[in-house]
């Protein structure tokens, strides 16, 4: 159960949902639902002061749970930047803790860009980022910038861990002769699931999975689409003139996310590292997020010119990417530190942890060098 305060918050939250419906008419999509609770000014998950990131929090991230996965990725990174002489974008940053470790590797690289921008919509977060740079890195705080709107041109390397799971995303119904679209009404003192006839954008989308996956989904079958993704990739790509972007974020492709058996979706809820399905309770206090489809992504990254650099799972990007070396003084911890670290590899590289589940999915736009992350086990023919 939550304590007192976080109730208090979540209350709050409840009575603002409540006004949006009250002026929609006594309902609203699951992607306006989600866009409130996770984003109202002030109010939102993302938007005040509760603790999301780590042992404390909702959940925990890879680049949390070890500075091997930032020290990896920084590996990755390295040839693009020298190769560009360009920078970093980091859009949505968390607790800063990938910044850190990113810097902290590159610098020890020899290739510390000029330049480490994060693009974050939390203020809460920004002053979170801001103090864990100052206290950890502060003779390389200086090349760290808090942007709030993509630049127009950059080069070098975008890297976004665990945002796409978070765009808000519309859930649908299929009937034997409608899409209805799955809403929230707010009856008798809580909000409640109500249904209407899908709008020509979730309708056409759901039509259009169904003529690729060559499939009519049964009576019944619920899931979801986020419609706000092609123009994500959209903005992100024309911002990048030359370069590659890293997405990291638990998903499939389209045919395994739209599968027969996945009848309810992948809509996920994260409480105090509890996981679950049921977004309408806690609202402002929990976490809302959806499994990625990588299909569209890779759809949308094509109609804009970029190439699929690879897309594998978490596993293996560490593995591909230089893991090993990053173990290279294991022998000469201490017994503890080698179960810690040892513990903190399970986590991110085991199929039943993180390792499976997450994947990289890489976009390149312009001459790059080679990516060794994808060089073993490339599935983007599966996409």
């Amino acid at each position: 159960m939550p304590d007192a305060d976080s109730l208090d918050h979540s209350e709050m939250v409840v009575d603002y949902l409540r006004a949006r419906i009250e002026v929609a008419g006594g309902m609203i999509g699951m992607a306006e639902f989600m866009q409130y609770a996770l984003y109202a000014p002030g109010l939102g998950y993302y938007m005040a002061g509760n603790r999301k990131f780590g042992a404390g929090g909702d959940f925990v991230t890879a680049p949390e749970i070890s500075p091997v996965f930032g020290r990896t990725l920084a590996r990755q990174c390295a040839p693009v930047l020298s190769a560009l002489n360009g920078g970093i974008l980091e859009l949505g940053a968390g607790s800063g803790v990938l910044a850190v470790t990113l810097l902290k590797k590159l610098a020890e690289l020899g290739t510390l860009p000029a330049s480490y921008q994060i693009l974050e919509v939390s203020p809460e977060l920004c002053e979170r980022q801001l103090q864990k740079i100052k206290a950890e890195i502060p003779d390389l705080a200086a090349v760290v910038t808090w942007i709030n709107a993509l630049p127009a041109r950059f080069r070098g390397v975008i890297v976004a861990n665990e945002v796409l799971d978070a765009l808000p995303i519309e859930r649908f119904v299929r009937t034997q002769d409608d899409v209805l679209q799955l809403c929230a009404g707010y009856v008798n003192g809580r909000f409640i699931y109500q249904t209407r006839s899908a709008a020509e954008p979730l309708r056409n989308s759901v039509l259009e999975i169904e003529t690729q996956i060559e499939r009519k989904f049964a009576e019944g079958y619920t899931s979801e689409v986020s419609l706000g993704l092609p123009g994500w990739v959209s903005d992100v790509l024309a911002a990048l003139d030359q370069g590659v972007i890293f997405l990291f974020d638990y998903g499939v492709s389209r045919r395994e996310y739209y599968a027969t058996e996945r009848d309810q979706g992948w809509l996920r809820c994260h409480f105090r590292h509890h996981a679950h399905n049921e977004p309408l309770i806690y609202p402002g206090i929990q976490d809302i997020t959806s499994w990625v489809d990588f299909s569209a992504v890779a759809q949308s990254a094509s109609l804009q010119g970029a190439d699929i650099a690879g897309f594998v799972t978490q596993a293996l990007f560490l593995m591909n990417a230089g893991l090993e070396n990053e173990l290279a003084g294991f022998d000469s911890l201490s017994s503890a530190a080698q179960i810690e670290l040892s513990q903190q590899i399970k986590q991110l590289t085991l199929p039943g942890e993180m390792g499976e589940h997450f994947k990289c999915m890489g976009l390149c736009k312009g001459d790059v060098p080679s990516l060794d992350a994808f060089s073993f086990g490339d599935r983007a023919h599966s996409l």
